[in-house]
């Protein structure tokens, strides 16, 4: 996880299945960007960032200590694809699919609103968040750069 004022651009690779979100609040040009890799915190944490349940939340109360207000954020989410095709049970198996069901409803807990999103598919991104515009760019091999 990043936070960063403007005029600066954050930056995430190999969003698989893990899935990142882009936080800003516009009034002040602060943003986030946190990379999650699981959809939920076991009993015993080795790293808060690295699950969507527990890492939305302390990045919120980060930014909010920075001058954020919780009420002003938004979020953009990029990733949660199926990199492998695992027969059976799919959802068990499409980690991508979990991790961005766990984001969208921490994120709905928090209520904060997700305006704009490109998650699924069988292909990785790399996303780049510009904390002056609230804008993401996702870049993909083989597909056109997709603003968000």
């Amino acid at each position: 996880m990043k936070i960063s004022k403007a005029p600066k651009s954050i930056i995430t690779y190999a969003l698989g299945s893990c899935i990142g979100i882009c936080f800003y609040d516009p009034v002040v040009q602060l943003g986030a960007l946190l990379h999650i890799m699981l959809p939920n915190a076991p009993p015993q944490i080795d790293n808060i960032f690295k699950y969507a349940d527990t890492g939305i939340v302390e990045t919120v109360s980060r930014m909010e200590k920075l001058g954020a207000v919780k009420g002003r954020l938004t979020a953009k989410i990029a990733g949660g694809a199926q990199m492998f095709n695992i027969p059976g049970d799919n959802y068990l198996g499409n980690i991508g699919k979990r991790n961005s069901d766990s984001v969208k409803l921490t994120l709905l807990k928090q209520r904060i609103p997700t305006p704009k999103s490109d998650v699924g598919g069988t292909y990785a991104r790399t996303l780049e968040f510009d904390t002056s515009t609230g804008k993401a760019i996702i870049r993909t091999y083989g597909h056109p750069d997709k603003e968000l």
